[in-house]
Order: C-alpha cells, then structure tokens, then sequence
C-alpha cells in the first residue's frame, strides 16, 4: 500500500477530516482490453480513494513477458485459466487471502473451485469474467451461411482473413483438422498444425493483437474473416455505422471458451487497494460494469441478480454453466514452450 504520508501528530478527528485525495493509494493494472473502462473504474477511484494505472496486454504469452521485466510495476494482473497455473509456478504472483476478497463466495463454484485456481491449498486467482472466442465475418462479402473453422482457410478471400497473434491459433487448426485433443498434440500433430498455419499465411491480411485493432481492420474494410471475442468486435464494430453489418457464429468444430482472473503481483507494495479492487470486481457495480463494457458473461450470478434484466441474463448465460461445457475452454498446453516455439515458427515463416 503506498497511502500519502499524513502529517505527524493529527489528531484521529482530523484523520477523518482529510479530503480522500490525501489518503489516495494506487492501484496498477497490466490487462485486457475493455477491463478498465471508464464506466466501472471511475467509481472504484471514487469509492476506494485508489488511483488506478492500466497496462494492457495482446496475448496471455505478455504476461510473463512484462512481469519478468517489470520488476514491481503491477498489483493486479488477469490472465486467463490457461496461463493461470504458468504465472502460480514462475513464482510471479501471491496466493490470494480468500477472506478478503467479498463477493468470493457467489462465483460459480466450477470456476473458483477449478484445480488450477485452487493449488497448494488455497486459491491464487480471482476469477472475473468468461466467454468465447467465435467467428466473426460480413454476410454481405461472405456466400451462403458459414457454419466451419474453414472459412479461415478458405482462397476465397485470400487478403480478407485474419487471426488472433496468439498460440491459440494452434487449437483452431488443430480443430479443423480434427485432432481430439488441441492441447496435447504430438510432435506429428504440431507439425501438421504448422504446416497448415503456414500454408494459411499468405491468405491471412494481417494477425491482430487487440480487440481494437479487429474492430478497426472490419470497420475499415480490410478485412472480412477473423476468429473474435464473442460480442466484443461485433458490437464495437456494429455501433459505427459503417453502411454494412458484422456477425458471428460458433463453428461446428466448436468455439473455445475462455475465463479470465485476477491475481495478485509477487510483492506488490499497493495490497490495500489491490483487494478492495477484487472486491469491487465481484460488485454488482464491477460485474455489471464490466459485462456491458465487454459483452461478456459475468461469473458471480449473485452480483448481477439485480443489475441485469432478465434478458440481458439470457444473453450473458447467466445460470447457464452448461454452455460452458459446449466449448473447448483452454487449458495450458502439456508442452507449452513446444506451442510457442511452433507458433513462433509459423510467425516467421515467409
């Protein structure tokens, strides 16, 4: 915690008295996109007097990146289940005091209660919000209805497709090509994988890091294919007003499903308001906040209860865990830094 150094000798009424700017901590943030909006982190500055600083991340691989190189920088980081365990093993993160977190216990108890949330005893991660990872394409530049991860792949609209520049593109080839289990494929199956990612490469108008930069590829029309966070790119992109439309669709190879937590950074000196911000995010004003700001689904249903109509619950699978058992939600990988290095390989290649 790094609270302002009050002045020596106030007395404890005049300790009430100061104005909450003399009593502001800090609270900094290396995450997605979307998951410090205005909308919801002007009201934790306001509730908590903590100031909050946002870094934000492309990939769950600029997680060990940053934190490795970052030396204290970050409080509070939100990987998701995927790189969950990578950040508990690297020693770059503390185990979470559950006690202090308020809210904990209305999360659904299949994420706050998965093995890689709970290690060692205890939890080391706060789950926060869930979703999918979709196609996303223009009907009005697409024929017929797609329903398949081949569309990625497809000449059609070589120079219209893109992907996000994230090992997970190996799952989604891996799907198309029907291999059961994306996340241990063998050195035969990798290598397959990286010869159709290559094979894929001249199609591909570029790889995106950001929801951001998705947006802006469909929005200016460089693009009409991609894999997306469900309901983000859509949305965003839908709002401009741009004279044509976007849509989505899960893939009959599935769509992956995905959840994303907060943990707390190794040593962070702002501990204080790092868990009133847990806190706050399991808040009907951080659940809601942060499900409209994104699209995605809130994971502590006891939050939203009374934040969100009954059809926006609908739309967020609010009481609906059993949508999550119709996607491959991500794992991290057996061989991870054989994934890596294969989509680094794919990266490279001419």
């Amino acid at each position: 915690m790094t609270f302002k150094t009050l002045a020596t000798g106030l007395t404890s009424l005049a300790l009430v008295a100061q104005p909450l700017s003399a009593l502001a901590g800090e609270l900094n943030l290396l995450t997605w996109e979307g998951y410090a909006d205005a909308s919801f982190i002007a009201p934790f500055e306001a509730q908590s007097g903590c100031k909050v600083s946002t870094t934000y991340v492309g990939s769950n691989d600029d997680f060990a990146a940053k934190l490795a190189a970052g030396g204290g920088v970050y409080d509070v980081i939100t990987p998701s289940l995927d790189t969950v365990g990578m950040m508990r093993m690297a020693g770059f993160v503390d185990p979470i005091e559950a006690p202090k977190v308020t809210g904990f216990d209305g999360i659904y108890p299949e994420f706050s209660g998965d093995a890689t949330i709970m290690a060692d005893g205890g939890p080391w991660a706060v789950p926060l919000i869930w979703g999918s990872v979709s196609m996303i394409y223009r009907p009005d530049q697409v024929a017929g209805t797609p329903d398949s991860i081949g569309l990625l792949f497809d000449p059609a609209y070589k120079g219209k497709i893109s992907m996000w520049d994230d090992k997970s593109a190996i799952y989604w080839a891996a799907r198309y090509l029907g291999y059961p289990n994306v996340f241990d494929l063998s050195d035969e199956e990798l290598e397959a994988v990286k010869a159709k990612l290559i094979e894929q490469k001249p199609l591909v108008r570029k790889y995106w890091t950001t929801a951001g930069e998705l947006t802006e590829l469909m929005a200016n029309q460089e693009v009409y294919v991609s894999n997306a966070w469900t309901g983000l790119t859509s949305k965003d992109v839908n709002a401009l007003g741009k004279g044509f439309t976007v849509a989505e669709f899960s893939p009959k190879e599935k769509s992956e499903g995905w959840m994303d937590s907060m943990m707390l950074a190794k040593g962070s000196p702002n501990t204080e308001c790092a868990y009133q911000f847990l806190s706050f995010m399991q808040s009907p004003e951080g659940q809601c906040g942060l499900a409209k700001a994104t699209g995605y689904f809130p994971v502590n249903p006891v939050a939203v209860e009374a934040c969100m109509d009954e059809e926006m619950k609908k739309e967020r699978q609010v009481g609906n865990i059993d949508f999550v058992k119709s996607l491959v939600m991500w794992q991290q990988p057996a061989r991870l830094d054989k994934y890596i290095e294969t989509w680094n390989a794919v990266k490279a290649a001419p």
